[in-house]
């Protein structure tokens, strides 16, 4: 299957059942320089948990808005395995883009 990354929702399988983290993973590896969030200082490999997490949760919370779920986003950080050492305050704006990415909003 060829995917595009024009498509943000390519990332969900056919049934939307399951997403994709590697496809994600590609994108986000080269574009995550660009983001405004983004500083020279801290390479790709800090923001990875929050892409990670954005897309695990916008699949996980799947119909709900990001307004409705941050409050909950915010708790689950602490617990996400993938999260290294990095604070929810520090990570939410790449947590946010990667949501937005796979819900198109």
């Amino acid at each position: 299957m060829t995917r595009k990354d024009t498509n943000p929702t390519q990332g969900f399988g056919a049934s939307g059942d399951k997403l994709d983290w590697d496809f994600e993973n590609a994108y986000w590896r080269q574009n995550w320089s660009s983001r405004p969030y983004a500083t020279a200082d801290r390479g790709y490999g800090y923001y990875e948990p929050g892409y990670r997490y954005g897309v695990e949760s916008a699949r996980r919370y799947r119909g709900r808005n990001w307004s409705d779920v941050e409050p909950e986003l915010r708790s689950g950080w602490d617990k996400f395995s993938h999260r290294g050492q990095s604070t929810w305050d520090n990570m939410k704006d790449a947590v946010r883009d990667a949501w937005d990415r796979v819900t198109k909003r």
